[in-house]
């Protein structure tokens, strides 16, 4: 059956941002919504009822793809927190479906949205070109999703030396920024691609 409608549930604005841009890239002229939370919290705090909801309406040909950001929690445990809500909830996901027809997505786990940006440099220096070439053969940059200390900060340290975001990093602004940019195919962030083949799957389905 084909994919008529994605629904995306996010932490913040920036993730909102970056996904207006990334997703026609992916899915071209597919149907979506973000429903936007303040933050990881509150995201994990109303996503019981969210689902609940959804489960009263929702249509075979949907799909909710849950994402938030791992931060410094473990991957397996946040993954299965996930499964266990929408499990309640009613709802099939695609890692308990086993082939058969399910509605939501929510073992991508995105380390931090800034990872994404730190596997396509090309996209962050066409949206700020001051930004130094030289990033991405820096050992401590080369998996975007394992940077020392935290993606977003490192991003906003190496922003602030090259001339930007003074005041400190406008996440919303430089998600819509770079990801206008961004080459979706050649990501090096094994997260982003997660995402990317998760959603590009939905095409074929």
């Amino acid at each position: 059956m084909k994919v008529e409608h994605i629904v995306f549930i996010v932490e913040e604005p920036s993730m909102e941002a970056a996904l207006l841009q990334i997703v026609p890239k992916i899915l071209g002229e597919a149907s979506f919504q973000i429903i936007v939370h303040q933050g990881k919290k509150d995201l994990l705090e109303r996503l019981p009822d969210r689902l609940r909801g959804y489960k009263r309406f929702v249509r075979e040909s949907w799909r909710i793809v849950i994402l938030i950001d791992r931060d410094d929690e473990d991957c397996l445990k946040l993954k299965r927190r996930l499964e266990d809500i929408s499990r309640t909830s009613g709802l099939r996901t695609k890692s308990t479906a086993a082939g058969s027809h399910f509605t939501v997505v929510n073992r991508i786990a995105v380390e931090e949205l800034e990872a994404w940006y730190f596997g396509d440099w090309q996209a962050v220096r066409r949206a700020y070109p001051n930004m130094p070439a030289t990033i991405p053969s820096q050992a401590r940059y080369r998996n975007p999703d394992a940077v020392a200390g935290g993606a977003w900060e490192a991003f906003e340290r190496i922003a602030k030396r090259a001339g930007y975001f003074d005041g400190g990093l406008r996440k919303t602004e430089a998600a819509r920024s770079i990801a206008m940019h961004m080459n979706c195919s050649e990501n090096a962030s094994p997260s982003f691609q997660v995402f990317h083949r998760a959603l590009a799957g939905m095409r074929s389905e």
